[in-house]
């Protein structure tokens, strides 16, 4: 019995070191564990109540403005199906104009007619009158004051500060053949290319797209007209330079910016005969857009010279302006060209002088 408990009391010293080693270890693990930042499970919206209610606000904003954009396309769809209804009832009563005015001149053409039937044909066509003019009064309210439109690439909207107004708006397009590119290497490539290509040179195809943004910015009330000049000048719309067109005629508006797409750029710019032609004008303008990417390079003198120097192409400058007639505004469109250095403050210049506007944009506007 007494040697049984002498071998219990005989502890093993290996199984007394590994125990402690065991211990110790788990000691550690749950330090370790009480020394972590558990606050670092927390989301920051939990640790900052301001930045929480902030997120909580947008996501509201966010809801209301799905749900407003929603509103807005329907109201949208609602105002372009009354739009066509009111189209098409403009045009019926147009028929019915038309046809009552043919019974009315047969009428009073014929003998046995009486004069009460002739005036009811006449409060008829009064009638349709004032509802046509009705119906194309509401059309023009939900369509607005463009005529027509222009859709970019972009979303973007420029406040691009150019006046708009005007009842005889000019449009002054430089066809010249520095138009094909912004660097003189480009352009004396592009110039040997065929005409297709000339037309779909990037610099051109911006040239385009400016003149077709400014015919949709024009008051459906005014009238306009395009000309295009390199070393000449002659009328997009064809005809006469002083011709004026109407705004509202909407088929000739497409038909003169489809005009403008076949264009091919060349040769070098007059800017003295297109002001000489505007102070002919009869009546004149009361507001111009230009066009263009410098300083002209011709005159109506001549020159034999095959390169004209920066001052030269400024004298000739400051020469066209003498014939431009005073108290129009001239906005100024004016795209990049290389080694023409003068050109921008030239045009801002004149933009400042006459009370127009000046702008040199980007390359992806309009």
């Amino acid at each position: 019995m007494s040697s049984s408990k002498a071998r219990r009391r005989n502890l093993n010293p290996i199984s007394l070191a590994f125990l402690d080693v065991m211990f110790c270890g788990f000691g550690a693990v749950i330090l370790i564990f009480l020394i972590l930042d558990h606050n670092s499970t927390v989301t920051p919206s939990e640790q900052n109540p301001d930045l929480a209610a902030e997120v909580n606000l947008l996501r509201e904003e966010v809801r209301d403005g799905e749900l407003g954009l929603v509103q807005l396309r329907n109201i949208y769809s609602d105002v372009s199906f009354e739009v066509v209804t009111a189209e098409g009832l403009a045009t019926q009563i147009q028929e019915q104009l038309q046809t009552f005015l043919q019974e009315l001149a047969a009428l009073e053409n014929s003998s046995v007619a009486t004069e009460k039937s002739i005036e009811q044909l006449r409060a008829d066509v009064q009638a349709l009158e004032e509802e046509l003019l009705r119906l194309q009064a509401s059309a023009f309210e939900q369509e607005g004051n463009s005529v027509r439109q222009f859709l970019g690439d972009g979303s973007r909207q420029y406040l691009s500060g150019l006046f708009l107004g005007g009842q005889r708006i000019l449009i002054l397009v430089d066809s010249s053949a520095s138009m094909l590119d912004s660097t003189l290497v480009n352009i004396i490539r592009t110039r040997n290319m065929s005409d297709d290509r000339k037309k779909q040179a990037p610099k051109w195809q911006r040239v385009v797209k400016t003149v077709d943004w400014i015919s949709t910015q024009l008051p459906i009330t005014s009238r306009y007209q395009i000309w295009e000049f390199n070393e000449d000048l002659k009328s997009v719309l064809g005809g006469s330079l002083d011709s004026w067109q109407e705004v509202a005629d909407r088929d000739g508006l497409n038909d003169a910016i489809e005009n403008v797409k076949d264009i091919v750029p060349a040769n070098g710019t007059n800017l003295e005969q297109v002001f000489r032609a505007v102070a002919n004008m009869s009546p004149m303008p009361d507001n111009i857009f230009l066009i263009t990417d410098g300083l002209p390079t011709l005159s109506d003198r001549g020159s034999n010279d095959a390169l004209v120097t920066p001052a030269e192409r400024m004298e000739l400058y400051e020469d066209a302006l003498e014939e431009l007639p005073r108290g129009i505004p001239v906005n100024v469109v004016l795209l990049p060209l290389e080694g023409d250095p003068s050109a921008a403050a030239a045009y801002w210049q004149l933009a400042q002088y006459t009370t127009g506007s000046f702008i040199s944009p980007s390359k992806d506007w309009p």
